[in-house]
């Protein structure tokens, strides 16, 4: 699978404010923590990409169904409006 980012971008501390245990417990499972912490925001990153782009289908959708009701029907503004 391709990367939507730049995986030979230098690496950089970060601060971040994470659950002690949580921490603990990751610890002894792996000893590259900042691996697993990348990996997972970059899939999160992918998903949220994708969702955003659902969303902005949907949204392209629906004002399209939206216009082809008006073209057809009318606005329901025009039977109401005295201008």
């Amino acid at each position: 699978m391709k990367s939507t980012y730049d995986v030979t971008a230098r690496k950089r501390p970060v601060n971040l404010t994470l659950n002690e245990d949580l921490v603990d417990q990751a610890k002894k499972i792996t000893s590259n923590l900042s691996g697993v912490v990348e990996s997972l925001l970059a899939d999160y990153l992918a998903q949220e990409a994708q969702r955003r782009a659902a969303d902005a289908a949907l949204a392209r959708a629906t004002v399209a169904t939206w216009n082809r009701f008006a073209e057809r029907q009318g606005s329901f503004a025009d039977e109401y409006s005295t201008l």
